[in-house]
């Protein structure tokens, strides 16, 4: 036998082997609620490293964006997983009776930030002497908590327009944004580091970026959401600490926007300000989450005349999936 016939040999072992494999694979799709970015990572890694396929998943990462509602999809069966927003998502599901569960919470602290100019605020409400830009969704949503434990106004609020130039060109203006976005955005274009207050630690106690499913996957296949949970906890400690670069290259190729110093300067915020690893996490792993913390943020929800009082939110969590300290030796 020639050589040449011994490596085609090997080569379509090696084909038929893969095959085999993919065939064994449980296909599954997860919606993001966004384009490709840094903030996703986790579960990139855990397509590029294999996480998923360790446990029995073929798993399809969908990218959101502005003409895109995965979260449509999930309620139409079209796919199995969706990165959900922050608990009021969780809550208005209850509200309506939607069968859509949280089965984790990939960030301990929401990523929100106000943006204000050096020097203007010394501390979070400090904010309250100056104008702030945001956005309609972040007016029926937070900003209604920042003026009931804050005493904010409406009136200093003006409508944020997704354009950083009026903020850069008034120095009492303060402005919403992502924590590892807009503040590298004012860096690179406008010629300074702005002073960033981080909502989670003034008080905003939601998780955010859930990982949903709908209550009739968790009854037929309990297994499939366990590997994609555990997966996906350790896919963010590997992408977090450890080489990331395959799934940089991922993010990359389905969002040609993202480059390597975005990339780099989000994974830094992340891990500095404890975004996926903090708070229940530290004990219980990424993607805890606890009956307690999620009844404050309700609490606070109610109190700032954002949802109404008496909900039954019970359904629209579960922490049968996560607390069980997968992935943390690989830190």
């Amino acid at each position: 036998m020639t050589l040449n016939r011994v490596l085609a040999g090997l080569a379509l072992a090696a084909t038929t082997s893969t095959a085999a494999l993919a065939a064994d694979l449980t296909p599954v799709t997860f919606g993001t609620n966004w384009l490709a970015q840094a903030e996703h990572g986790g579960y990139y890694q855990a397509v590029a490293d294999g996480t998923y396929a360790a446990c029995g998943l073929d798993v399809t990462i969908q990218p959101g964006g502005p003409q895109v509602n995965n979260r449509a999809l999930l309620l139409a069966d079209k796919i199995q997983f969706h990165m959900g927003g922050d608990l009021l998502q969780a809550f208005n599901a209850a509200k309506e009776g939607i069968p859509v569960v949280a089965v984790a919470a990939t960030f301990q602290k929401h990523p929100q930030v106000i943006i204000a100019h050096p020097g203007k605020a010394e501390s979070f409400e400090d904010l309250k002497d100056l104008t702030l830009l945001i956005g309609d969704n972040g007016f029926a949503s937070y900003y209604q908590w920042m003026i009931a434990d804050y005493g904010f106004t409406a009136e200093q609020r003006q409508p944020y327009t997704f354009n950083p130039a009026p903020f850069l060109a008034n120095e009492d203006f303060a402005m919403q944004g992502f924590l590892s976005s807009e503040p590298y955005v004012i860096e690179t274009e406008g010629g300074f580091t702005p002073d960033v207050f981080l909502i989670a630690d003034a008080g905003y106690s939601t998780y955010a970026t859930t990982i949903e499913t709908m209550q009739k996957t968790i009854d037929e296949s309990p297994e499939v959401v366990k590997c994609f949970v555990d997966g996906s906890a350790i896919g963010w400690y590997n992408y977090l600490y450890n080489d990331n670069s395959a799934a940089n290259e991922m993010i990359m190729t389905d969002n040609p926007d993202m480059t390597p110093d975005k990339l780099d300067f989000a994974v830094e915020k992340m891990k500095s300000e404890g975004i996926v690893d903090s708070g229940d996490a530290l004990e219980l792993g990424i993607g805890a989450m606890s009956d307690e913390k999620i009844a404050d943020f309700y609490k606070k929800m109610v109190d700032a005349g954002v949802i109404e009082d008496g909900l039954d939110y019970s359904a629209a969590y579960t922490l049968e999936f996560t607390n069980e300290k997968v992935g943390m030796d690989l830190k």
